[in-house]
């Protein structure tokens, strides 16, 4: 009996995971070990030559790949900070403050634009934004603005179409920390004189940093390795890494540069990553839970 239950359990054991470790390895993993062979060999006219750190050195010996890189760090720690603002007040009303009945109409409202693609909603952005859309029609008809203001193209629309793309990601992990403090711990505070900013820097914001660091990994790796949003809002002048991994491997079919552009990319982003960790004293094992 108990020799057939074993039998039973090692089988459905290889059932459900010998198709999760192909498709981990077959398109994971794989593609990943074939990439980081070829950021190591050079191009001749004949094709790949030998081993070299030529594709690795040209990420520092030219100033527009490694200041491209610094642009793009920068301003994905400034989406996530933004979209951390304003997950934290949401995710508390959804949690704390709404009713049951209230709350999974909130949560549906969240989730509804995530139901259609980036590109869709990207395109929507720019339909109100550009300069023959609705909201210069608007202004224009109601006498605010003279003649139509391209809106687009900026980074200050690049930084809010980012923000909005990302806010998902990071509300869900708070929620998910939220829903487990004690009302009773708020409620003190507040009967003990406690102000509200007080409250937050002492109990939410300590209790939600789990919640906290790992939606700020989310977001801040999503915003890094976005394409669609900073080459559309952003236009030309947006300055993104990944257009200049795009522009390697598509336009000068150069996959090898492009493929140490993409491992110099993971490299320093986890860095970055570590760094948060280390700064807010988090335990990565914590976060990742």
């Amino acid at each position: 009996m108990m020799m057939s239950k074993l039998r039973t359990i090692r089988w459905s054991f290889f059932v459900f995971f010998i198709p999760v470790f192909l498709w981990l390895f077959l398109l994971i993993v794989l593609p990943q070990l074939e990439l980081l062979r070829m950021s190591f060999l050079g191009t001749d006219y004949y094709g790949e030559s030998g081993v070299t750190f030529d594709n690795y050195w040209a990420f520092f010996s030219e100033p527009i790949y490694w200041l491209t890189f610094v642009r793009t760090a920068l301003f994905s720690i400034l989406v996530t900070l933004i979209v951390l603002l304003i997950a934290l007040p949401v995710a508390f009303y959804i949690t704390k403050v709404a009713s049951f009945k209230i709350t999974g109409f909130l949560m549906v409202i969240i989730l509804v634009p995530f139901w259609v693609s980036e590109l869709i909603r990207v395109y929507g952005w720019m339909i109100l934004l550009r300069e023959s859309g609705v909201l210069n029609h608007f202004l224009t008809s109601v006498g605010i603005l003279k003649v139509p203001v391209e809106m687009l193209y900026n980074d200050i629309t690049m930084i809010m179409g980012l923000v909005y793309t990302t806010m998902l990601f990071m509300i869900v992990p708070l929620i998910g920390v939220m829903e487990s403090l004690d009302d009773a711990l708020i409620e003190a505070a507040h009967d003990l004189g406690a102000k509200k900013l007080t409250i937050w820097r002492t109990i939410i914001i300590p209790y939600s940093m789990p919640g906290i660091m790992s939606g700020s990994i989310i977001v801040f790796m999503l915003v890094l390795g976005s394409y669609l949003t900073p080459n559309l809002m952003g236009g030309k002048n947006s300055l993104w890494f990944t257009e200049q991994i795009y522009n390697q491997m598509i336009i000068y079919f150069n996959w090898n540069q492009g493929a140490a552009f993409g491992f110099m990319l993971l490299l320093l982003s986890s860095v970055i990553i570590w760094l948060a960790l280390k700064l807010t004293k988090q335990d990565w094992r914590s976060v990742i839970k």
